[in-house]
């Protein structure tokens, strides 16, 4: 069967405002931990109240997608990301003119920050739903690296706290996020395919396929091990090797960029090697880069050597979860964007949340990183136990032309 051309089989206007909206969104998903040092520093945190405020919006991102699902499938995704956009933008208001100066503040604030995260379950299922299968892991790709935001913030955060304060960088964060949502609004336009909606019931009914657990495990380690590392490298970087809040910013920056950047590539790969054979690699390279982190590198050009292989790793496997999930449930492709994404935010959490404990129980991150290594091991594992079901199912030559 002749494919037709990438750039000729779906929407590009609306696959480009859609990473657009994405990548400011994530920015501003993430944008406590970068911070995180200077408040620390400012309100006095422990190492466990630091690694809290940093997972706490993803955790929050987390539920929330499932809400934006639901949302995405009734309203259409357009109207979705327009509602999510504009509560994003009324809580930074409230963050940089509000009192913030302590630590159930930040929290709260953090839980505000997690609609921004929401955002996965709006821009996976408008680019999505515009292409054929045999493009899906090119187009969730590009869409998907709107994840890059978290380097923007990891790379103006600090700077811009040092010279206007930490609690005035909410408020500039809404001249992007503005200008997102105006490109977002012209641009975009929801797919003639989209599916009708689903009761709430019926999505429940998708927790039943036993296929749905095994692709929120897959992505709570690959997109988990990328947001944990995102929101938490400035704070390791900091406390490992006593870096400036700027320096590690930029340290992290260049671990997340590299991360984000791949996910076009990881889903391009994955449609043309299969998203299993892509991801089996990723998972063992993810485990092997995380097992050398937790041993603690002497200098901290090293780690960020072995950081950004790591997330070279997770980034291209996030590409390839999104190739093969597409193929499976395309016609709930909105409620599983939001409960694999809501799963990746889940172990994104579990990954920030536990480096905090780790340091402050032991003197050392070396407890959470190993644990996460494991976890992409466990994962590896699981996906050997289900390759052949997948390829001779759903993922067979008779049932699509997509590569699995």
């Amino acid at each position: 069967m002749q494919k037709t051309s990438f750039w000729k089989a779906g929407h590009t206007p609306t696959l480009l405002s859609s990473f657009f909206y994405f990548d400011l969104s994530f920015m501003v998903w993430v944008i406590l931990g970068p911070l995180a040092v200077q408040i620390a520093n400012d309100i006095g945190l422990t190492p466990a109240q630091k690694g809290l405020i940093v997972a706490t919006p993803l955790l929050a991102g987390a539920l929330l997608r499932i809400v934006m699902g639901v949302l995405v499938d009734h309203l259409q995704p357009k109207k979705a990301g327009l509602i999510g956009q504009l509560v994003v933008m009324a809580g930074l208001v409230w963050a940089w003119l509000g009192d913030l100066h302590n630590y159930h503040a930040i929290l709260a604030l953090g839980v505000i920050l997690g609609v921004a995260g929401a955002a996965f379950a709006v821009a996976l299922p408008l680019a999505s739903r515009w292409y054929p299968p045999e493009h899906q892991g090119m187009a969730l790709g590009i869409a998907g690296a709107g994840n890059s935001g978290t380097a923007l913030a990891a790379l103006f955060a600090p700077t811009l706290a040092i010279m206007f304060g930490w609690q005035n960088v909410f408020g500039l964060c809404l001249i992007p996020l503005g200008v997102a949502l105006l490109v977002y609004m012209v641009f975009a336009k929801d797919a003639p395919s989209a599916p009708p909606p689903k009761s709430l019931v019926a999505y429940l009914q998708v927790l039943k396929d036993r296929d749905a657990w095994w692709f929120m495990f897959f992505y709570s380690v690959t997109f988990g091990g990328f947001s944990g590392l995102a929101s938490s490298l400035t704070i390791y970087f900091n406390g490992q090797y006593g870096l400036s809040p700027v320096t590690a910013g930029y340290f992290t920056a260049a671990c997340v960029f590299a991360g984000s950047m791949v996910r076009p590539f990881g889903g391009r790969l994955a449609d043309r090697i299969g998203g299993i054979k892509t991801l089996s690699m990723m998972y063992m390279l993810a485990a092997t880069f995380l097992l050398i982190a937790s041993f603690g590198l002497q200098s901290p050009a090293m780690a960020v050597v072995i950081f950004v292989a790591a997330m070279l790793s997770l980034g291209v496997g996030n590409g390839a979860v999104f190739q093969l999930v597409p193929q499976r449930f395309r016609k709930e492709i909105g409620v599983m964007t939001g409960l694999v994404g809501m799963a990746g935010g889940i172990g994104g959490f579990y990954l920030a949340s536990s480096l905090g404990y780790s340091k402050q129980l032991t003197g050392s991150y070396q407890g959470g990183l190993i644990v996460f290594a494991a976890l992409a091991i466990v994962a590896l594992l699981g996906l050997s136990t289900v390759k052949n079901r997948w390829r001779t199912t759903w993922g067979s030559a008779a049932m699509t032309n997509a590569k699995i």
